[in-house]
């Protein structure tokens, strides 16, 4: 028997509360940048370990640094000066029964696709440098892998919610819309750079926007200033279109620009991303799995991205609990919120956390007893079914950021 629990609680949903803020770190954001890259060397190094042994052997790649180059952004385009260097982290099985596994090749190679498919103006091989810091893994955790049932390679804790609000959605919604294919071709100038932080107080809306403008597309500072007022406009005009419940939306893009100052009062890259001279980035300090940093709800502290899926529940359970929530919220009536909380022992085996919890947010005088049947057999139906989910997990279906 799993060890499940339920509670409800007396409290008012996100939805319904005065402030709620919520951010969302856009494609080409720095932490982006390290949480989709590692994410996507996992996935390539499971693929390697199944095409060559038939397994998935251990590892994690979720420790990486994005060092910031140095560039001079400057009106109609300006110069990469000294590139980026990306340093991949963390351990992997380098060889097995004979055979040898090119981590660092896998690694970097699936580093620059990346940046190639998702980066317009970054050359892979002229603008960043690649550092592999990839060890060998620890024996008793390379050893799990080799049991007849594989356990948690670690004691961890995640938790997961549902529904998003309306404004976990905008959020999430607009950075897509201003990183779509669509709005590049509309506005050229808009970096993948994009970061958005949404604050509503009742049912009034402010997105402060961060849009790396790309200089080779701005000829003039009075230029810059038009497109910047065109992208709000676009921005407020997608927000509106989606129906939602907001009475006002204000949209505020590079709030740091200053007229007159020139240069230095615009928010000017050369390639789209604050990486190339201004910022750089670590995995674990962006988006949650769910694409948002939601500060009004519980989240886990662990980084996904990278992790191997077989194993590591910092991954697998910070995943699994938004499944979770979502399932029991689509199934279950009478729920206006739900969180699901899951804790694993290292060791143990995966589906049979040391805890699974449901915290649920119900509809005025419904008892929990009511829902507590349906809710639990949802738990442990998922639960029973790890295996198949870890199974997509490795084949990259789930977005980790």
């Amino acid at each position: 028997m799993r060890n499940i629990l339920l509670e409800s609680l007396d409290r008012v949903p996100v939805e319904e509360q005065q402030v709620e803020l919520v951010e969302r770190k856009g494609l080409g954001h720095p932490d982006s940048i390290c949480d989709a890259i590692m994410e996507a060397i996992s996935v390539a190094l499971s693929q390697e370990y199944m095409k060559t042994f038939g397994r998935i052997l251990h590892h994690n790649i979720d420790k990486s640094l994005l060092v910031a180059g140095e560039t001079l952004p400057k009106l109609g385009g300006g110069d990469v000066k000294k590139p980026m260097r990306l340093i991949f982290g963390d351990r992997a099985v380098y060889q097995f029964q004979g055979k040898e596994i090119p981590v660092g090749e896998i690694a970097e190679e699936t580093a620059k696709n990346w940046f190639r498919e998702n980066l317009r103006f970054v050359d892979p091989n002229e603008h960043v440098r690649y550092q592999n810091e990839i060890g060998h893994g620890s024996p008793e955790l390379v050893d799990i892998f080799e049991r007849e049932v594989i356990g948690a390679n670690d004691t961890s804790a995640a938790v997961g919610y549902a529904p998003m609000t309306e404004m976990e959605k905008v959020v999430l919604a607009t950075e897509k819309r201003l990183n779509s294919s669509e709005f590049k071709k509309e506005f050229p100038v808009a970096g993948e750079d994009i970061k958005v932080m949404g604050y509503r107080l009742d049912r009034r809306l402010v997105l402060t926007v961060a849009v790396a403008f790309v200089d080779r597309f701005v000829e003039s500072e009075k230029g810059y200033f038009v497109q910047k007022r065109e992208i709000e406009a676009a921005v407020s005009d997608f927000v509106k279109s989606r129906d939602l419940r907001f009475k006002d939306v204000q949209v505020d893009i590079n709030t740091l620009d200053q007229p007159g100052r020139g240069e230095a009062g615009m928010y000017l890259t050369v390639l789209g991303t604050s990486a190339e001279g201004a910022d750089g980035g670590q995995v674990g300090r962006g988006n949650k799995v769910n694409g948002v940093i939601a500060l009004n709800r519980p989240m886990s502290t662990e980084a996904a991205a990278g992790k191997n899926p077989i194993s590591h529940v910092g991954k697998i359970y910070n995943l699994l609990a938004h499944r979770i929530a979502d399932e029991i919220y689509k199934e279950v009536p009478g729920i206006r919120e739900v969180y699901i909380w899951l804790c694993s022992q290292i060791g143990q085996p995966i589906d049979q956390p040391l805890i699974a919890s449901a915290q649920l947010v119900l509809r005025p005088n419904l008892p929990l007893s009511s829902v507590s049947d349906e809710v639990k057999a949802v738990i442990e139906r998922e639960l029973a079914n790890i295996y198949d989910f870890t199974e997509r997990l490795a084949q990259g279906e789930f977005p980790v950021w």
